[in-house]
């Protein structure tokens, strides 16, 4: 029995993970959960690698962590991440890489507890509503019939998806939800980078209560302006030349894929 912290889509930003970190510590987590996209958009990949690797972290790899090594490609990022993400791809370095390479796509763990990216899948699909989350328990049936509770990333929000066998809800993502025994649930903790989200920049994170059933979802403040900074100045964001450059780049390219087909 545990208390687990739960976080995801960090993307590289130290300071908000550093604060995630902190709270966990605070309230006495014993083990750290990462739904993958440990690097990419901002400046300190290496850094926020070595502090999930310090912590003990279960992790699984994210589609930013498997372009970042080199084993996805582009076609399915945006231009901002694209550009980015090969700027992380120059500057990793190769202890960074070889973590990231070793991390699993899914890692299943005791108490009926899965942790992916995307979905069962596929890491770059996004589960944005309950009926996309019934689609997938499907296949999570299939592969892992113990599991009760998958906790997945990718979709830079905090989400409670219910399903109770062919039918499926969204749950408040509040202070305290129980989770029930007879159900399956697809948990989303949020994104530590809060760089791409409207409004106040707030670190998204959760906690799991495995003896009590229950999670805990929490928004924490960092120091947005220092994490951006660095990334400004690293190169991480495009400017609307480049922005421009990229996605006639891309046009161009797959036209020329249609026409070989």
């Amino acid at each position: 029995m545990a208390l687990h912290g739960v976080l995801g889509d960090v993307h590289g930003n130290r300071e908000a993970l550093a604060a995630v970190l902190a709270f966990f510590n605070r309230r006495g987590a014993t083990r750290v959960l990462c739904v993958g996209d440990i690097v990419g958009y901002n400046a300190d990949a290496d850094a926020c690698a070595a502090l999930l690797r310090a912590r003990g972290a279960l992790a699984v790899a994210g589609n930013h962590d498997w372009i970042g090594i080199g084993r996805l490609g582009f076609a399915r990022c945006s231009l901002p991440a694209e550009y980015a993400l090969r700027r992380t791809r120059r500057r990793l370095a190769r202890d960074t890489a070889d973590y990231l390479r070793a991390l699993p796509a899914q890692r299943a763990l005791e108490g009926g507890v899965l942790l992916v990216h995307g979905s069962v899948q596929d890491m770059e699909r996004r589960l944005a509503t309950p009926a996309e989350a019934l689609a997938d328990a499907a296949l999570l049936r299939a592969a892992y019939p113990a599991v009760r509770l998958c906790f997945f990333g990718h979709l830079h929000a905090q989400k409670v998806y219910e399903i109770d066998g062919g039918a499926a809800r969204e749950l408040p993502a509040a202070a305290e939800v129980r989770l029930r025994p007879d159900r399956l649930y697809y948990v989303n903790p949020g994104a530590v980078d809060g760089a791409r989200k409207p409004g106040a920049r707030l670190a998204e994170c959760a906690l799991y209560d495995d003896a009590a059933g229950t999670l805990e979802f929490q928004r924490l403040a960092y120091d947005h302006d220092a994490a951006e900074a660095k990334a400004v100045a690293g190169g991480y964001r495009i400017g609307p030349w480049m922005n421009r450059y990229y996605f006639l780049r891309r046009r161009i390219g797959r036209k020329l894929m249609v026409r070989r087909d």
